[in-house]
């Protein structure tokens, strides 16, 4: 059988192959697609959207969460050689005209919440709303049956070319508007062939799509790979129910950002807390420590000493393979976390459990894929080696550039800017300082632009800071270093919303007032233990001396972070600057704790 060109042949030869296996669904099959209702339906919703005027190479727009509609529409546009790319939810009206205006989309498919927020953004765009009855808008079903009978869908498809683009992805942006990342339907392959190479995907695995489909994150796992490989997928329209919709939708392959990861270990360490025998808290810890040492003797290749291997049947009889069972994860076969670095505690600890959690990197601008821990390729600390088709070097002031299939066609109508990104020789700058290693493991040290250098010239990540210290407690929600130009590092600390609303209820502080939590000498204190723990796995230079507890959560696609969880570090400095002064001052105010040193 040769290889698909398109993701079009790809979903074409899929749903030919599995007609009765389902493809699409929500939690507790309140939806359930089989391959051969998803296929009519995306010939019916293309020929409706051909009927409105799309054509090959036109922009369309989605504004949707998580459901299967977005898998549907963004199927039927593709199969009309269109460009479907979607917005985070959560985005402004201010920010949607931009990126609009970018992509050049006339028309827009999304769902009830969302069309006060498009309407404000352009007034002209054409909407196409999921549901019936709402005002100024298309109904997604009346879309679907306006379709021409002599529509030619075959012809349409087939026409599609491996160059044409399949998608567009706005970046988040950290710093300054979005840059629209064109990707073609051979990048998207590109990235399909090292995910062969890399991992066992087949028809029928169960995926949960959960993240934004505006990431390239949740495009690939969740929705190219359907296409590819015939995987079911789940969509949870509300990243807050993720820990109900997991044991659900039972995932064999799972996808997620680290702050997901860490939120499953506070979910355990809560749970452990709360039980009320001391015999089972020990039992539970002793277990996994258990887990956790006959991990790191696999993995180094070592032989497991009989009386550990005992140790570890009964560990995971009596208390790993239900932990797995409760988070869902129990019948899991690969599991992944990438968008940011993930702390080696965390992949122990779940290493430990027996959830092989492997670890990837990428770019919007490499199709989400770059370099990957895998089978046989796994060393903790490191984002592993160059995946199938992609190569990797160092440019001489150690930033990281890769090269291969995946990368981009360039930025939409930004040619500078793709010159300042892809060289002419097609290596991606990647603005990630790393490392590669004799055996070709990559470690990405930091950002270019965001590594600290000290009053005295020392250069420091902030990430590994930020990592040592929320690895030490599943309190800490979000971290960040502060020490550019300046004798020390400090750093403000963000509460995990979830463990201080715990918090609040065991201490008796009003669960509505963020501030009372964070203000609270007991909720110092703790914090101020871990960010001591977190020192200890750093040099000197390197430790926190000062930090103050925000009085507040920071909210994905906020001030502070992108969708993506990603820290806005200029707007932070902005928004922040009276307390890192006090910081920094030689007689600090009561908000700031000083550990001394």
């Amino acid at each position: 059988m040769s290889s698909p060109v398109t993701l079009c042949a790809a979903f074409q030869a899929t749903a030919e192959r599995n007609p009765y296996l389902v493809a699409l669904r929500t939690p507790g099959d309140a939806v359930s697609i089989t391959w051969r209702e998803y296929g009519r339906r995306v010939r019916r919703i293309a020929a409706g959207l051909a009927a409105l005027g799309v054509r090959r190479g036109d922009a369309v727009g989605l504004m949707l969460t998580n459901r299967p509609e977005f898998h549907l529409i963004d199927a039927a546009a593709l199969h009309l050689g269109a460009v479907p790319f979607s917005v985070y939810n959560t985005s402004s009206a201010e920010q949607l005209e931009y990126v609009f205006s970018n992509a050049g989309n006339g028309i827009v498919l999304t769902e009830r919440a969302f069309v006060p927020v498009l309407r404000a953004a352009g007034p002209s765009l054409d909407v196409i709303c999921v549901e019936e009855g709402v005002e100024g808008t298309t109904p997604l079903a009346e879309l679907e049956a306006g379709g021409a009978e002599d529509f030619d869908f075959e012809a349409a498809w087939r026409a599609v070319e491996p160059t044409d683009l399949a998608t567009i992805i706005y970046t988040s942006g950290t710093t300054g508007p979005p840059k629209g990342v064109e990707l073609t339907h051979a990048n998207v392959l590109a990235v399909s062939g090292a995910l062969d190479d890399a991992y066992d995907i087949t028809a029928g695995d169960r995926v949960l799509s959960f993240l934004p489909s505006a990431h390239i994150a949740d495009r690939v796992v969740a929705h190219y790979a359907s296409m590819l490989y015939g995987t079911l997928v789940t969509t949870v329209a509300d990243a807050r129910q993720l820990a109900a919709a997991l044991p659900d939708a039972r995932p064999n392959v799972f996808f997620a950002v680290p702050r997901v990861w860490q939120k499953f270990t506070l979910a355990i360490d809560t749970a452990l807390a709360a039980e009320p025998s001391a015999a089972k808290r020990k039992l539970a810890r002793w277990a996994i420590g258990v887990g956790i040492r006959r991990s790191a003797l696999v993995r180094a290749g070592k032989p497991v000493p009989p009386a550990l291997a005992l140790q570890h049947r009964m560990a995971d009889a009596v208390v790993l393979s239900k932990l797995r069972e409760k988070l869902g994860l129990d019948e899991a076969k690969l599991c992944l976390s990438g968008a940011a670095a993930i702390p080696v505690e965390t992949l122990e600890f779940f290493w430990g459990l027996g959830i092989e959690v492997y670890e990837i990197w990428g770019m919007s601008e490499t199709a989400g894929l770059g370099t990957s821990t895998r089978p046989g390729k796994l060393r903790f600390g490191t984002v592993g080696m160059a995946v199938h088709g992609t190569e990797v070097r160092l440019a001489a002031d150690g930033e990281l550039l890769i090269r291969g299939g995946s990368v981009m066609r360039g930025y939409r109508n930004d040619p500078v800017r793709t010159a300042e990104a892809v060289d002419a020789e097609g290596w991606v700058h990647t603005g990630d300082i790393g490392v590669v290693d004799g055996d070709g493991f990559v470690t990405i040290v930091d950002r270019k632009k965001e590594l600290i250098i000290s009053s005295s010239g020392k250069n420091m990540s902030p990430t590994n800071i930020e990592n040592a210290v929320k690895a030490a407690s599943p309190l800490i929600g979000q971290v960040v270093a502060i020490g550019d130009d300046r004798p020390y590092v400090c750093a403000l600390v963000v509460l995990d919303a979830d463990a201080a609303a715990g918090l609040a209820a065991k201490h008796g502080l009003p669960a509505d007032s963020p501030a009372a939590v964070a203000g609270d000498e007991r909720v110092r204190a703790l914090v101020a233990d871990a960010v001591r723990a977190g020192n200890a796995k750093l040099s000197r230079i390197e430790q926190v001396k000062r930090f103050r507890v925000v009085p507040g959560f920071w909210e994905p696609g906020g001030d502070e972070l992108t969708p993506t969880l990603k820290l806005r570090r200029k707007p932070i400095a902005e928004k922040y600057a009276h307390d890192i002064d006090d910081l920094y001052a030689g007689s600090p105010t009561g908000e700031t704790v000083d550990l001394g040193g």
